[in-house]
């Protein structure tokens, strides 16, 4: 297994990436927010050869317009990994597995054949509201308090986030930088 981080604006540009393969890096939430920080998140891990994919927190609600401000606003280029956040929102309510659904298809429409696009979402998300097991290109989940690469579902899954400590710290099932480069179709804008 490799390993990697997600981080937001609560992290700095400068994030560690000692003994990591990959970062996904939040890029945008909701119809209007933007991660400022997003763009020298993203340099800092291309010039250390990262694989890097971006996330938008979703909201229920105006989906279609979520999906095109997270495309138009995320600093991602050709190949990095794209990402939909369904968990609860800091003011309880979540986006609906429909709803979800619904975003990732938008996202693939806008995005392209140039981007695997994928879901995040936590054990409980995953097993109790989800209902079509729908996870685009993969899933990537979220269970702490277990060994790193042994959450508690029985679904294929490509990355698990298992801490918070010292910042989110994930593994994903391939086993070199270069499988998960094959996956992704290239790095940094280069077709592999």
């Amino acid at each position: 297994m490799i390993k990697g981080h997600d981080v937001s604006v609560f992290q700095d540009a400068n994030f560690p990436t000692a003994d990591t393969s990959f970062v996904f890096i939040k890029g945008t939430e909701g119809i209007s927010y933007v991660n400022p920080k997003q763009k020298e998140q993203a340099a800092h891990a291309r010039a250390r050869g990262l694989v890097v994919g971006f996330y938008h927190f979703l909201h229920p609600g105006h989906i279609k317009e979520q999906a095109a401000h997270f495309v138009e606003g995320s600093a991602s280029i050709e190949y990095d990994m794209l990402v939909v956040d369904w968990e609860t929102n800091p003011d309880g309510t979540a986006a609906s597995c429909a709803e979800k659904d619904s975003f990732i298809a938008e996202v693939k429409r806008l995005g392209g054949a140039e981007h695997k696009v994928g879901l995040y979402c936590n054990r409980d998300f995953w097993r109790n509201r989800d209902t079509t097991g729908n996870a685009g290109d993969f899933l990537w989940i979220a269970e702490y308090g277990v060994t790193a690469g042994e959450p508690d579902i029985e679904s294929k899954w490509l990355f698990h986030q298992y801490t918070d400590k010292p910042l989110d710290t994930n593994v994903s099932v391939f086993t070199s930088k270069a499988e998960l480069v094959a996956f992704a179709g290239g790095i940094n804008g280069v077709k592999n």
